[in-house]
């Protein structure tokens, strides 16, 4: 889907606050309401806008642990690799999982309450994980930066390619 520089700007208003009432969005842009209400149904109905969440503060309901965790499965057989997708989607602590490059296979993004809940999370349920064969975990000191707006400049024109 093409996007134009009112799409973007919509986009951009978006990520920074999605509660924000169609009609005082509608003022902001100065586009009108319905006119605004055709454009959203749009970026919906083509995948561009996926979901609209509230986004919590970890800290605020004492999930004070960030870490990352590294996996490296000892095998790569299919139903080895379903497994471990399958397990990791059901464990709530996880909130990114990724497939990787290099020396490991999965990056994990994980929030506990404290060390305690850490360690129970990496001794009882990941390592339990049928073919998981080594861990690294690094615990996060301190968020530098931490976004879910994706880079949009509605201040100049989509490429065309």
């Amino acid at each position: 889907m093409k996007l134009d520089h009112r799409d973007l700007t919509i986009l951009k208003n978006l990520q920074r606050d999605a509660s924000v009432s169609v009609a005082e969005l509608a003022r902001r842009l100065g586009i009108s309401s319905p006119g605004l209400q055709k454009r959203l149904r749009k970026l919906h109905d083509r995948g561009v806008i996926d979901r609209q969440v509230a986004l919590l503060r970890r800290e605020a309901i004492e999930l004070d642990l960030l870490c990352f965790v590294q996996v490296g499965l000892a095998h790569h057989q299919p139903e080895a690799v379903t497994g471990f997708r399958r397990a990791i989607r059901a464990m709530d602590e996880i909130l990114e999982c990724h497939l990787l490059t290099g020396e490991f296979d999965y990056l994990l993004k994980v929030v506990a309450r404290n060390h305690r809940d850490l360690e129970r999370f990496l001794v009882e349920k990941l390592t339990a994980v049928i073919g998981v064969d080594k861990i690294r975990s690094s615990i996060v000191l301190n968020e530098i930066k931490n976004s879910t707006e994706l880079p949009l400049d509605a201040d100049s024109e989509p490429s065309r390619s």
